[in-house]
């Protein structure tokens, strides 16, 4: 769509326009509007809201995949408190939430709007920005909860309101938000940045076997997760042992930890690092054994091999893509959600380190040889 301004053609429909500043063909090759060889004019505007927690919004991304498949030449604006963890080259405009998104956002008009959480701001931005078609979650204006915006989300609305819904739930939660969005799930992978442009250096890591990334902790929420030592010992040990290279992965959560395991075995420990490096180096893996945390998702974002340590969550929650494994205790979890354990000691305990041990084995063996 074309605009005369002071005899000057303008398009405010094209992808690249900025309004605020000149736009980027136009400080690179001097091109404006009129006769621009790269106009490319937006078809719709999609905004996403998914505020948090950092795995949710990245196993979300492989929404982005249909986006674009359904709506070619949309453009698509994402909301959330971390920005950092979206493929910058992927999503066209990525804002934080604070109160001048919101402002801005209120302001403007989108083909279609999509709310996946229910904390109040989120449903009640989603109440309040016109769009031609709203999915997810709204706020009810006269008792101010979330609440389904149509049919589409009621299922895993429900899932989060009662755990007997949610225990006997067979969807993993990529499928739950298709299904929310009125699409059928196909596969679709996430959408993720392995940073790899950086030049990150990772000459100390050893490569003299297949690295296992062994990321030890699980965030301070649900500790019922978290698995010993003495565990995380033994397995390291049956590692070394097979041939394998265990290097040990976490946070500032889990530096002191990893520092103990590091002394006791010799296993590779390189430290804490900023996220894109962390994910970088996740990267460098060649499979991934995790509890349910943010490792896990970026691990299966960056299509690893994955062990996935689970006990207190419904295990058709995740889709490890067909890489990896799942694996539980020995015994039957009864703390369904719970971050402290109702018999006194978590059930994670029940799980042998050899039972973790056959399942990289298992992994490992069924992928193309090794480097």
């Amino acid at each position: 769509m074309s605009h005369l301004l002071n005899n000057l053609t303008v398009h405010p429909d094209c992808r690249h326009f900025r309004g605020d500043l000149p736009c980027r063909p136009n400080k690179t090759h001097g091109y404006v509007c009129e006769g621009c060889p790269v106009y490319a004019p937006v078809s719709s505007r999609l905004l996403i809201i998914k505020l948090g927690a950092i795995g949710d919004v990245i196993r979300t991304t492989p929404l982005l995949r249909r986006l674009r498949q359904e709506r070619p030449g949309c453009f698509i604006t994402w909301l959330t408190h971390t920005p950092a963890i979206l493929p910058q080259a992927e999503v066209d405009e990525i804002l934080k939430f604070d109160f001048a998104s919101a402002l801005q956002l209120q302001a403007r008009q989108f083909d279609v709007v999509i709310n996946l959480d229910k904390e109040k701001e989120a449903c009640a931005l989603l109440n309040t920005i016109p769009a031609k078609a709203k999915f997810g979650y709204s706020l009810r204006p006269h008792d101010g909860v979330a609440w389904p915006q149509n049919q589409l989300a009621e299922h895993k609305f429900l899932t989060g309101l009662f755990d007997q819904v949610s225990q006997a739930n067979t969807m993993p939660y990529v499928q739950e938000i298709f299904e929310l969005c009125g699409f059928d799930f196909r596969g679709e992978e996430y959408v993720f940045d392995t940073h790899e442009d950086k030049g990150y250096d990772w000459s100390p890591l050893p490569s003299t076997g297949p690295r296992i990334g062994l990321n030890t902790g699980c965030g301070d929420r649900w500790t019922t997760r978290l698995w010993s030592d003495e565990k995380w010992i033994s397995l390291i040990t049956q590692l070394q042992q097979a041939g394998y290279t265990p290097v040990l992965l976490g946070g500032e959560a889990e530096d002191a930890r990893n520092r103990v395991l590091h002394s006791a075995t010799g296993a590779a420990y390189l430290g804490t690092f900023p996220l894109p490096q962390f994910i970088n180096l996740m990267h460098q893996m060649d499979a991934i054994v995790t509890q349910v945390t943010m490792a896990m998702h970026i691990s299966i974002a960056l299509r690893k091999p994955t062990i996935l340590m689970n006990n207190i969550f419904n295990p058709h929650e995740f889709d490890l893509y067909g890489r990896g494994q799942l694996v539980g205790p020995n015994r039957e979890c009864v703390c369904f959600y719970r971050g402290t354990c109702q018999l006194g000691t978590s059930c994670m305990e029940d799980l042998p380190a050899e039972k973790v041990m056959q399942a990289v084995q298992a992994t490992l063996s069924s992928l193309p040889v090794w480097r």
